[in-house]
């Protein structure tokens, strides 16, 4: 395990507000969490990693939220050396934020469009011609979704770099929590392609920042609406129907674990603000 930013000596004086050289038992917890999603982020964007992802910052949010209880760690936040570095931290906090906010609305119609189609392939009957504009109707709902979240997302560059510079005097405790919010700025850009129904026919040679593209739920139930269309085969409604449900179920796992994870982050935003503000 890599050596923890906590374990390193403060520069300044040594009766500083800073958390001491012995590591707490929880910032050991939030170290074992942050190489567990570290390795996750190495390999895949797929619905299910994602998934994993946000069980694992759910329970990395679980510990910052117990360390930001503790008074050493509230004293480190409240130092007025440290202010910069605390409000690019609440900056990030709030372009997750937003970020989250917009997945969840971009899942929400996704599977309301989802459901509809559903129960219209399962009440027509015949090809194209009697479902083909209920699925043109998905497909251009599911590029205004693209749009929206690819908007968004585009907000994590700015925050990308500002975030880790190292301007002045950094504290053990900005430190840790700069890297976790910089593991959860890596996880909300896996979301990004998952939601946005990416797929790509070779995984093992494309990349995107740095991990490997995947097919994934909801790209397949379009693919086979596209396909549909294409072909306009009444034999592939009942595989399109199959893609469509297993959209719907990714959907559900992905917008329990943004909420559940959305109201950690919010917490911890909250706990921090308060701290600054006392």
């Amino acid at each position: 395990m890599a050596a923890s930013p906590l374990n390193v000596q403060p520069s300044f004086h040594a009766r500083s507000n800073s958390l001491p050289s012995r590591q707490h038992p929880i910032t050991s917890q939030i170290d074992e969490n942050l190489n567990r999603l570290r390795a996750s982020q190495s390999a895949s964007t797929s619905s299910s990693s994602i998934g994993h992802e946000l069980t694992c910052l759910q329970d990395l949010y679980d510990y910052v939220d117990m360390l930001l209880q503790l008074p050493l760690t509230q004293q480190a936040l409240a130092q007025e050396q440290q202010r910069k570095s605390v409000e690019q931290l609440l900056d990030a906090s709030l372009v997750l934020l937003d970020v989250c906010g917009t997945a969840k609305d971009a899942l929400l119609r996704t599977k309301e469009c989802t459901q509809e189609l559903q129960s219209v392939l399962r009440r027509r009957r015949g090809g194209v011609e009697g479902r083909g504009d209920e699925v043109t109707k998905y497909l251009t709902s599911k590029k205004e979704v693209r749009k929206a979240i690819s908007k968004a997302f585009k907000n994590l560059k700015h925050i990308d770099n500002k975030l880790m510079s190292k301007d002045g005097e950094t504290g053990a405790m900005i430190s840790t929590l700069k890297q976790v919010v910089a593991a959860t700025m890596g996880v909300a850009r896996g979301i990004e392609p998952v939601v946005t129904s990416f797929k790509v026919h070779a995984p093992e040679k494309s990349k995107v920042r740095g991990r490997r593209r995947e097919n994934n739920e909801i790209a397949n139930a379009e693919a086979a609406l596209r396909s549909f269309i294409k072909s306009g085969n009444v034999k592939h409604v009942e595989n399109v129907q199959n893609e469509l449900q297993n959209s719907e179920l990714c959907i559900q796992d992905l917008e329990e674990g943004l909420e559940s994870f959305f109201r950690r982050l919010i917490k911890a935003r909250v706990t921090v603000l308060n701290i600054v503000n006392c």
